[in-house]
């Protein structure tokens, strides 16, 4: 066989001769397959050796495996564990019979495991990339057969006894074997909100029932109602993993878990608050697997990065970013970082909590408990010879004092308030006891942000725009003429709303000179609005139009999230 191999590697696909010789000189007669030892020596890729045994072996191979073929029914009696120690998993095919892919071809006895359960006779095996196969398992296993109502159905009165059993490390969810059903149901309640890309979970209790809802694209949709006599045990399995008090239900706790739901590790933070009828939970989800967006994935349009590109590479002042919680203030703010974030510059932030690592960043975690205040942290930062300074948000006088002194000494300051639009945040400046002339002398521009959800590109379909809805969102006729209007019908992947995803819309006022004499003079939101719309700024309402021109989203989810 070895023989065959090599004259594949080096006839078809041209692998260089010291690569065929590792092969040849291999020692095959143990218990590893020879798939196996060439990994284990490194002596070819993947890509390569999955070739080279399909050529050998008449086998198919799938680079990448559809979400179409996922057949979690082929898997019902065998583990998830087992499924990923072997590198194998059972798909659908269509109308034609199911197949096993694998990563192994010799692993004959993981092949005839699974055909056998599947009571099936001959089944084709078919090769793929181990990361494919993973992937894979995982989906499986997420859509598999326990649903909310068969753990539902499993708990007695009694159960609530079993939800105690700790959590030693952290394991992924789909392998969790715990037989106890609330504990199911709560790994469900995770693994969903994951599945869905849920940024929360609310656990809230009424008189007569529980609700479980997650928070979608900024939109709260019911998931679960669990029958209420659960609510203790719920919320006490919740407080074992966060490794809060299950016995002090009188005061608001925070606590925090990590777990894994297939390839994502999450960090999930828990607020609970006590309420009539029983603790409230939120649980605010953050995917620590997930790769940064860059500058200009965020939807920002050509014009104005180029703005905010020249303005985040500049020496010193400040760079306020507004907008209400769940806004991207954060996600906007570590793009910029992460583009300036070069090995000549000395970058630290201080946040609460610290939500992404950024490699080459010194990040600090606000820490009350002892102290550690943004006012603080941020006054040592400034000794600690920085270039660039991210404060995750001005709070008070002190920290927005400091930040200003930051920025007039030299230093370049990132930083986040809670206002409606661009002008406000010079109000709430000057209402926090910032004098006028401190704000003209430090602060370089204010970006204020919504996110408004996009159009799922799977049922997008075209539609016309009322004359009503056009004059809301000042579109003109020459504006309609080029426009592509589109709407959402709703689909199983969208969960039947008609939106997927959601994009930033920005309103970027620069400090002019203009500018700064009306500040100087006035604190009025109004008149610095109407000053730095003449100057050519666009508002978060005309940017949201040019979103809906362009098919991205639809006018009333526009209308929704800005204000005129």
């Amino acid at each position: 066989m070895i023989t065959e191999l090599t004259d594949i590697l080096q006839n078809d696909l041209g692998v260089e001769a010291e690569r065929i010789r590792a092969i040849q000189t291999l020692d095959v007669a143990g218990e590893e397959s020879l798939s196996a030892r060439i990994k284990a020596e490194a002596i070819l890729d993947e890509e390569t050796l999955l070739k080279a045994f399909a050529a050998l072996l008449g086998l198919r191979v799938l680079d990448r495996i559809p979400s179409s073929m996922i057949a979690p029914e082929l898997s019902a009696r065998l583990s998830v564990s087992f499924l990923k120690q072997r590198k194998a998993v059972p798909l659908g095919n269509g109308d034609l019979p199911p197949v096993i892919a694998v990563n192994d071809p010799f692993d004959y006895e993981t092949i005839d495991h699974i055909t056998r359960s599947m009571n099936l006779g001959f089944v084709e095996t078919v090769l793929a990339p181990e990361t494919e196969i993973i992937k894979a398992v995982n989906l499986t296993f997420e859509e598999g057969p326990h649903t909310a109502e068969q753990v539902f159905k499993d708990i007695d009165e009694d159960e609530s006894e079993k939800i105690f059993a700790e959590i030693e490390e952290t394991t992924d969810l789909l392998e969790d074997t715990s037989e106890a059903p609330v504990i199911k149901f709560v790994n469900l309640m995770f693994s969903k909100a994951v599945k869905n890309r849920a940024s929360d979970i609310h656990i809230e209790p009424y008189q007569q029932e529980l609700a479980v809802r997650f928070r979608i694209d900024g939109l709260l949709y019911p998931m679960f109602a669990p029958p209420k006599r659960l609510h203790p045990a719920i919320i006490s399995r919740i407080k074992v993993m966060s490794g809060l008090n299950i016995a002090e239900k009188r005061v608001p706790q925070d606590g925090r878990i990590e777990i894994r739901v297939g390839d994502k590790n999450i960090d999930i933070r828990v607020s609970t608050l006590p309420t009539v009828y029983g603790e409230r939970a939120v649980l605010r989800l953050l995917d620590k697997s997930s790769r940064l967006f860059e500058l200009h994935e965020l939807g920002i349009p050509e014009n104005q990065l180029a703005r905010i590109r020249s303005l985040i590479t500049l020496s010193h002042g400040i760079i306020l970013v507004t907008g209400p919680t769940g806004s991207g203030k954060t996600t906007t703010l570590y793009a910029a970082l992460s583009e300036i974030n070069t090995p000549e510059k000395n970058v630290i932030t201080i946040e609460d909590p610290v939500e992404y690592q950024i490699p080459g960043i010194g990040q600090v975690p606000v820490n009350r408990k002892v102290g550690l205040t943004f006012a603080n942290g941020l006054r040592t930062i400034v000794r600690q010879d920085p270039d660039v300074i991210l404060v995750g948000e001005i709070r008070d006088l002190e920290t927005a004092e400091i930040a200003i002194q930051a920025a007039l000494t030299g230093h370049l300051v990132f930083s986040t308030l809670h206002t409606n639009d661009a002008a406000s945040a010079v109000t709430r400046l000057i209402d926090m006891g910032i004098e006028p002339f401190l704000i003209t002398s430090s602060v370089l521009a204010i970006v204020a942000q919504r996110l408004i959800r996009t159009i799922c590109p799977y049922c997008k379909q075209p539609v016309d725009m009322s004359a009503d809805v056009m004059k809301e969102l000042s579109v003109s006729e020459a504006d309609l003429d080029r426009t592509a209007l589109n709407e959402g019908k709703g689909c199983e992947k969208c969960l039947d709303t008609g939106y997927l995803g959601r994009l930033g819309v920005f309103e970027i006022m620069k400090i002019s000179e203009k500018i700064k004499q009306v500040i100087l003079t006035t604190s009025d939101s109004n008149a610095l609005k109407q000053v730095a719309v003449a100057e050519g700024m666009r508002t978060l309402r005309q940017e949201g139009a040019d979103k809906v021109i362009r098919g991205i989203s639809t006018p009333e989810e526009v209308l929704r999230v800005t204000q005129v």
